[in-house]
């Protein structure tokens, strides 16, 4: 029986279940060890990484925000330099970037995909623009040949901001199939506890295929230096600590059997919602596969709110990723930069409504979830 404490937004004990006695053992192994920094499973974990990514290097930090701000100090980016973002979006894309003194560039994002729209990217670069940070919202590419055909024109950069979408596969105009983060100079994710990779606390990674960008990523990661004590350039202290990076190898080997499970929880969700009226269910981009780090809905007719409440006193949790866009977020009132108009992207904040979505998750409680729904709507 589908009761109010039964149904998660996310359910990492019943994931942990299935795996305890190889994630226990790992952690166990780590602390009789006692190499709780920059322990071997920290090197392990990055060389199988490295490997199911197909990328050069991977550099392990301590979380996501740490590795787009560690990417945009390795690309040597100077106070004033612009950088164009989605304007919809979480805040740690642009948060890096103010922090950093450089300006948040926002665009618009497509109406299909909630990706950076490609054909408001060239309107935002002016002689400052350094770089583009495409964010793969919910867990699908944003259309990457077009972006890197726009950053090789203007001769820019392109950070690719892969939190929610590692393990998603973008297939480029010449049938070449790449990893999410592998297109770009350089790819960013983050390996909080609800992502489709995640460990049992903070964690992060940069991932690139340039030798020369990559040793530059890893100094700076460690207060930017090459050997000890010798520090070449202005870097921070972050690392992913060796108890999660032993986690996060053994979940590594599961991550294509989570991404399959997601998205057969979100077709489930496809066919049961089809035929509602007002709910939009999710498009797939034909150039990227989806791992559906969110299942995310657009409810019409401004009933967003009003089902949002009624499925809470369901008790089902439901989330509105993002409710406020960045150009509207006090911190970037000052020193942001809003090219265009935002049209979607202030459509979606007031329709969006995220469901259930994790790898436990069965057609049982998504039935219950879905006539809830039918109940509101009909």
């Amino acid at each position: 029986m589908i009761t109010q404490t039964t149904i998660h937004m996310v359910d990492l004990k019943g994931q942990y279940a299935k795996i305890k006695d190889q994630i226990d053992s790992a952690v166990l192994n780590c602390i009789e060890s006692g190499a709780f920094i920059n322990g071997p499973e920290v090197k392990r974990f990055s060389k199988n990484l490295e490997q199911y990514l197909g990328v050069n290097q991977v550099i392990p930090c301590a979380n996501g925000t740490d590795a787009l701000q560690i990417a945009m100090m390795g690309l040597g980016l100077e106070p004033g330099d612009e950088v164009i973002v989605p304007a919809f979006t979480y805040v740690a894309t642009a948060e890096v970037i103010g922090l950093l003194g450089y300006v948040p560039v926002m665009v618009d994002v497509d109406p299909e995909t909630f990706n950076i729209d490609i054909t408001k990217i060239e309107a935002a670069i002016t002689p400052k623009t350094r770089a583009i940070v495409p964010v793969h919202l919910f867990g699908q590419c944003a259309d990457m040949d077009a972006i890197m055909e726009i950053a090789g024109k203007h001769n820019l950069y392109v950070i690719e901001d892969t939190a929610q979408a590692i393990g998603a596969i973008y297939t480029n105009k010449n049938g070449e199939k790449k990893a999410a983060g592998a297109v770009g100079h350089i790819g960013c994710t983050s390996f909080f506890p609800s992502k489709n990779l995640g460990c049992f606390g903070d964690g992060g990674a940069l991932y690139t295929n340039d030798v020369t960008i990559g040793a530059k990523l890893q100094m700076i990661a460690n207060h930017g230096q090459s050997q000890k004590y010798v520090h070449k350039y202005i870097g921070i202290n972050s690392r992913l600590d060796t108890i999660q990076a032993a986690i996060l190898d053994v979940k590594l080997q599961y991550l294509n059997d989570y991404c399959d499970a997601r998205r057969t929880a979100a077709a489930y969700y496809d066919q049961a919602l089809k035929d509602v009226p007002g709910v939009r269910t999710p498009i797939r981009s034909s150039q990227s596969t989806h791992v559906f780090h969110q299942y995310t809905l657009v409810i019409e007719n401004g009933k967003r709110d009003g089902l949002k409440q009624y499925l809470q006193e369901k008790g089902i949790p439901s989330m509105v990723y993002y409710p406020i866009p960045l150009n509207e977020q006090e911190a970037f009132i000052k020193i942001g930069k809003v090219v265009g108009t935002l049209d979607v992207t202030y459509k979606l904040c007031a329709s969006v409504l995220s469901l259930p979505m994790h790898t436990e998750l069965n057609s049982s409680e998504q039935d219950f979830i879905v006539n809830a729904i039918k109940e509101y709507l009909k």
